[in-house]
């Protein structure tokens, strides 16, 4: 499928730092032809610590049960991981459960690791049946090629299915007058709606991270940035983000500690950066969506009431077509069911106030409610007038070329 650019995408590949303990490959499994990788392989150093959170879709992947096994088994201690793009071994069976089963029997013969401390992730086309040799059998090779001089963007390039640009996020900081570098990658573009993470996003750090703390770090820093994404409101059968620390930045815990405030800033950053990147990448995205919820009972309330307002077909359809239709609004924030008050609520669209008192505002003008609209970013603030509760919640337009995308994904 020859899909073009994102207009929201970023100009540039960004600049990224080393993270020290790495090393990688990538190789082409000929899941795309002969013109592309689609895999990659990453080794960590002894005492490189994990955490990560995974969909609770119910037709997850073989994968996803396999790494949630060995987050617990291993005790949130990392070795490798291997991931492949083009198909994502989700409902495939036991198919899927002897692939895995190959691939960690061979990397447990190259690494001499544990095979509970390789993690595996595949994303692509559901129910396909692949061979269970399909990785297993380049392992030894791959693991001979491995690198320290990673490059993030082949890494990133690798795992791409209908993204149209690879997305990537990093931030180098100071502690104790030593550099600590974290770089984040992720892929996603359709299927979209996250319900616990989503899609695939791994971030990397040579800090020095307890496993418990990392995954504290990853389960909040998520729920805060790729838990509040939407595209298309499909929660992927693959969805998985994991942080993996090495430990190689050569702090000692009591300068992780002094300067654990401004580490855990940086990689909200990156994972807040990595969330919008995805957003911006949606299946035929025109425009980013910021919808803002104030005033609610709670933030979950608030949640709920933003993820109906950035789901709802017509809305998404009438920004597509920079339409100021701001009833679609009113209508999805009372199809939410949660507790509003509808003769106080108020609505503004960027900096045009549209609704107030139940009705349209006295101030309305519908010239600058279109131009509000009508850029690649709309900003949408919604005060339901009943708490404290508030949540933002990013997504993209729809347009009909999500219709194109998704009606040729197999062709």
């Amino acid at each position: 499928m020859d899909l073009k650019k994102s207009p929201l995408a970023p100009k540039t590949f960004p600049d990224l730092p080393m993270v020290k303990g790495v090393t990688s490959t990538t190789f082409s499994l000929g899941m795309y032809g002969t013109g592309r990788d689609d895999l990659f392989l990453i080794s960590f150093p002894k005492g490189t610590t994990c955490g990560g959170v995974f969909t609770r879709s119910l037709t997850r992947s073989c994968d996803v049960d396999w790494c949630r096994e060995a987050l617990e088994r291993s005790n949130g201690t990392a070795s490798s991981l291997v991931v492949n793009a083009g198909n994502s071994n989700a409902f495939t069976f036991q198919a899927g459960i002897d692939k895995n089963e190959a691939t960690l029997n061979a990397i447990e013969a190259a690494s001499g690791n544990p095979r509970h401390s390789c993690y595996i992730a595949a994303t692509g086309v559901i129910g396909e049946p692949v061979a269970p040799d399909l990785i297993a059998q380049h392992v030894p090779d791959l693991w001979a090629r491995l690198s320290d001089q990673t490059s993030w963007l082949s890494l990133t390039s690798a795992f791409m299915t209908t993204d149209t640009f690879p997305k990537a996020s990093g931030r180098m900081i100071d502690i104790g007058g030593k550099p600590i570098n974290i770089v984040g990658i992720a892929k996603g573009s359709g299927m979209i709606a996250p319900n616990m993470a989503t899609m695939l996003a791994y971030v990397f750090t040579d800090a020095p991270l307890p496993a418990t703390l990392c995954q504290q770090l990853v389960s909040e820093l998520a729920n805060e940035s790729f838990n509040n994404i939407t595209v298309d409101s499909d929660t992927s059968t693959s969805d998985t983000v994991m942080l993996f620390a090495t430990g190689q930045s050569g702090h000692s815990s009591e300068e992780m500690d002094t300067g654990l405030a401004s580490f855990k800033a940086a990689l909200k950053d990156v994972f807040l950066d990595l969330a919008h990147q995805i957003v911006r990448d949606g299946e035929g995205a025109t425009k980013f969506i910021t919808v803002e919820v104030t005033g609610a009972v709670s933030d979950t309330s608030a949640k709920t009431i933003a993820c109906s307002v950035a789901n709802s077909p017509l809305v998404k359809t009438a920004l597509a077509a920079s339409d100021a239709n701001w009833g679609r609004l009113v209508m999805a924030v009372g199809k939410s069911l949660e507790p509003i008050d509808r003769d106080e609520m108020s609505i503004s669209i960027g900096d045009v106030l549209v609704a107030e008192h139940g009705g349209r505002a006295s101030s309305y003008n519908e010239d600058a409610a279109t131009k509000a609209v009508s850029g690649s970013e709309v900003e949408i603030c919604i005060d339901v007038a009943v708490g404290d509760g508030r949540c933002k919640v990013w997504t993209c337009d729809l347009t009909h070329g999500y219709v194109d995308i998704n009606g040729a994904y197999r062709t």
